[in-house]
Formats: structure tokens, sequence, C-alpha cells
């Protein structure tokens, strides 16, 4: 019988676990929160107690899985399976494949989570098993990453692919990676509604301010509902971010000349009218032999992307490893 796959995906609140199949299909999913308690000393621990306890009500063995591929945030070394640092948890040199390996008694895999997202996507979703292909997931940060030549970068030390942190804007807001300017502060939720409360400091009397001062707050969703209700200082808001990403995506096209580029995370929601928008400037800016290569589109997977891309990564490490 052919073997079964684990994936697991760790992120700040919660951590998600798939046992997948050898064709991407999710044959179990759950999730489990994440304790970041003691500089999260005990998260695998406690993953690894909540994949027992499912492959027992499951009547299913350790002996039945290949391998184990696992995403998680922050820098990390592909080689060892060593978490640097992972600031949102509080990890710092954390041996998380040996952990894992130590548990389950299988060949472990760990990768940065935005990357893991993107195997995902290349191999089950909106990617296609593209094999140029850029990925930026616009959430509470800028993730991002890079498929060429049909594999993944991670270049010298893990760094390869994380766009949040391009410097886009000279005196720009400082990054909680230590610069200043860097597309995150621009392009992400807190970025966009960081754009809006300025807007709003100058036009009191805006729609914005309505919504700002009736809530409290206000939230990326809100600015693009007032884009699309055909409101012009959020539709500035919007036009303002996807031109930056524009930019930034045909600047990449010339160094990764993709046949795809993916937009996911939250902000993504925002379907059709952010990706148009971001289209429209990448044309503007492109190359035109660049442009004429590529398509934009929203990712599909959503929240399953991760475990999806930690199982690929099983299969593809054990593939080169046999080669």
């Amino acid at each position: 019988m052919e073997k079964l796959l684990l994936g697991i995906d760790i992120g700040g609140t919660s951590v998600k676990i798939g046992i997948i199949n050898q064709q991407g299909e999710i044959q179990k999913k759950w999730e489990v929160p994440t304790n970041k308690l003691n500089a999260g000393i005990t998260i695998v621990e406690e993953v690894w107690a909540s994949i027992e306890q499912k492959l027992s009500i499951l009547h299913l063995s350790i002996s039945s899985f290949l391998g184990v591929g696992v995403g998680a945030p922050g820098f990390i070394d592909m080689d060892t399976g060593l978490v640097y640092e992972a600031v949102n948890i509080g990890w710092k040199n954390f041996p998380l494949a040996d952990q894992l390996k130590e548990k389950s008694g299988l060949p472990v895999f760990v990768a940065n989570d935005a990357n893991i997202a993107v195997l995902g996507e290349n191999w089950t979703g909106a990617g296609n098993k593209a094999k140029n292909l850029i990925a930026l997931t616009l959430g509470t940060g800028v993730g991002g990453g890079i498929i060429a030549n049909g594999s993944i970068l991670n270049g010298e030390n893990g760094m390869a692919g994380e766009l949040g942190h391009l410097k886009i804007e000279e005196a720009g807001y400082s990054c909680n990676c230590g610069n200043n300017g860097c597309l995150e502060t621009i392009a992400s939720a807190t970025g966009i509604v960081r754009q809006a409360i300025n807007q709003i400091a100058n036009h009191p009397n805006s729609m914005l301010a309505e919504i700002y001062n009736k809530n409290q707050t206000i939230t990326a969703k809100d600015i693009f509902e007032l884009a699309e209700s055909g409101d012009t200082i959020a539709d500035e808001i919007v036009k303002k971010t996807a031109d930056v990403l524009g930019q930034v995506i045909a600047n990449l096209g010339v160094v990764i000349n993709p046949s795809k580029v993916l937009i996911g995370g939250g902000v993504s929601k925002a379907g059709e009218l952010l990706v148009d928008e971001i289209e429209t400037a990448f044309r503007k800016y492109a190359l035109p032999r660049v442009s004429n290569a590529c398509e934009i589109k929203i990712a599909q997977l959503g929240n399953d992307a991760g475990i999806i891309g930690g199982a690929y990564l099983v299969l593809e490490q054990m593939n080169n490893d046999n080669s």
C-alpha cells in the first residue's frame, strides 16, 4: 500500500496538521493551539501527542508514513532543520527537525512557512506545477516564496524569497526586521491600515474617518469594501498598494521570469479588485517579454497550502536523496 505523508504547518496562533496521500489529497486535517509559553518549548511535544492520538483513532501506525514535512515561521536552515529564530513563537536556535525525528522515528524535513505554502500551491493549487513562480502572501506581514527551475529558492542561509523585506521607501516606517521602508510596511494588512490612518488625519470628514470614529478601529477589509463602493480615498490606498506590488513583481520578473505570480494571505480576500490593480501596475512597469509570459492569480488553497506543501517537501527531498 502506498505510504502516506504528514504535513505540519506551525503558525503563531495554531499548528495545522494533515495526513496527505502522495497525490496531494488531504485524508484528514486538524489543528492544535500554538503554546508559546516558555519560548514554545513544549510545542513539538504537544503536536506529536495530538498526532499519536489521531493515528490511534484512525487505526494507523507510524509505519504507514513516508516522512514528515514541516513549515515554521522565521529563519531556517533546511539542511539541518534548525530554526535560527522564530520571533512570534520565541524559538532561537531550536532543533525542530531533530526533536520531531526523535518523536516519530521518521525522516523529517523543515522549511520556512511561506516556502512550504508555495510548494503546496504549486503542487495542487493555483501554481499548476509551474517551473518558475513567485508567491506573495499578504497578511499581517508580507511573506514570499520563489520557485526557480522547479526548485524552491533557499539561498545561502535560508533568506532567499523574504520578499516582505525588499526596501521600498528610503524614509519609510520601521519594520520588525530592524530596517525601515520594507514592502511589509506598505502592502501588509497592517501597512494598508496605517495608510488609512494617515488619510483619516488629512480627511477628517471622509467615509474612512466615519468608520474609524464609529468602530474606534479600521481594517483592511473595510478599506477594500469602501474602494469597491467607489470611495475615492480608499481607492487611492488600494491603487498605491497595488502599484508598489506591481513594481516589485516587475523587478523580480527580470530575475526569475515567472510564468505565474500567486497572491495569497488574508489581504488577497479582497479578490479581483486588488489583483486587477496589481496586474495593471505590473503590466505598466514590466518588460513586455516578462509580462507576456506571466499571469497573476489568487492562491487557491488558503490554510491548507502549508500542510500540503509539507507533504510535497517530503516527496521532493526523498526523491532528491534517492537520485
